[in-house]
């Protein structure tokens, strides 16, 4: 049985204010062209298919689209909700859509009903867990213990119907231990929204989506296809693609991935402003690719953006690396900012402000609050 994997489409997403609504009908025309290739039974998408809980009417007619192009090659579509969606109004008529091979992902209600596709080698099950924080589960599953992601979805999982004689398929969007993140996805302070992988162990294959770069978690059964598209220069170096999922008997699994090619590429490019206007220096490259320019004048230049727009009708973000912003005090990255505890974040502001470090009390009374509202969250 063969799948398509996709996730993180994203619709409706500006990247610096650039509208990227052109370049994801181009790249859904380059996946369904794959499709026309491929011939897969169904294609998989883990969430994050809106990039906003209310889509612009571009995102919703887009979608609309590209479900429906999906549907005259019959191929069905399996589609859960993400942590950027609204789960009600991706669920809206999912129970009519089901009729013509759309299967939506509903509300979680504590319940996951599988759909059953059969091929040479017998039964797939297919299971469609929408992004849950613990909250929701613990809703349902009052008796358990649930204070955690990985206990949210544990039991969620574990309440499933698994025949283990079966092949089980888990799409799924949540972030698992291990992956590696970028800049352009959510960031939980100190990890809290973190989900072991052996919650997965009982699935042949666990389509996943949440982050942007392609990799496989422990094994290559557990996997993210990352985004269609580059959405932020942290992603310059990732080679998009979806990903290719073929089941044969029971434990034989084989995974591909089909490189994707934008419209427009991201690109970062660095040097003084006299080098980049240099038409040796830009002549014959692709100007119209989306840009990070760092220029290293000491001086700022006057209306660079302006100007170099010009030249580089696409430059999306421009900024300085010289003496002076070398100098000036650097806020922690993402990634620093996420290995850190929200106490430890409280301590370093609370020492910024104050210019000394708190006292015991003062500790002992912020963790308190944190402990509360973290409760009340999950």
């Amino acid at each position: 049985m063969k799948l398509m994997h996709l996730s993180d489409l994203h619709l409706g997403k500006r990247v610096n204010d650039f509208s990227m609504i052109e370049d994801q009908k181009y790249i859904l025309d380059q996946i369904l062209n794959m499709v026309d290739v491929e011939r897969p039974i169904g294609v998989l998408i883990a969430g994050d298919v809106y990039d906003r809980a209310v889509p612009s009417a571009e995102a919703v007619e887009l979608l609309d689209s590209f479900l429906y192009r999906l549907c005259t090659r019959n191929t069905k579509v399996f589609l859960i909700s993400g942590n950027h969606d609204s789960a009600e109004r991706l669920a809206f008529a999912s129970r009519l859509l089901t009729d013509s091979g759309v299967y939506l992902s509903p509300v979680y209600d504590g319940k996951i009903e599988a759909v059953t596709l059969c091929d040479e080698f017998g039964d797939v099950n297919i299971y469609m867990l929408p992004f849950v924080k613990p909250a929701q589960v613990r809703r349902y599953f009052e008796e358990e213990t649930i204070e955690s992601y990985t206990d949210a979805v544990r039991v969620a999982v574990g309440h499933m119907q698994l025949d283990k004689e079966k092949r089980n398929i888990l799409v799924t969007h949540q972030f698992v231990t291990g992956a590696v993140r970028c800049e352009s996805e959510e960031i939980s302070v100190g990890g809290t929204d973190n989900v072991d992988a052996s919650v997965f162990e009982a699935f042949d294959y666990v389509a996943l989506g949440h982050i942007h770069g392609p990799q496989n978690i422990a094994h290559g059964k557990i996997r993210y296809c990352g985004t269609p598209l580059k959405y932020s220069f942290s992603e310059c170096a990732h080679e998009k693609s979806v990903t290719i999922v073929e089941l044969f008997e029971k434990g034989n699994l084989q995974l591909r991935t089909l490189p994707l090619v934008p419209r427009h590429d991201m690109r970062q490019l660095r040097g003084t402003y006299e080098e980049l206007t240099a038409k040796e220096n830009y002549a014959g490259t692709a100007i119209d690719d989306y840009l990070h320019i760092t220029l290293t004048d000491e001086e700022d230049v006057p209306e660079a953006v302006g100007r170099l727009r010009v030249i580089y009708p696409n430059l999306m973000r421009l900024s300085y690396d010289n003496a002076r912003t070398r100098s000036s005090c650097e806020i922690d990255s993402a990634r620093e900012i996420e290995q850190k505890s929200p106490l430890q974040l409280f301590e370093e502001l609370y020492e910024q402000q104050n210019r000394r470090p708190m006292e015991d009390v003062q500790r002992q009374y912020v963790q308190q609050l944190i402990e509360a509202i973290w409760k009340e969250d999950i």
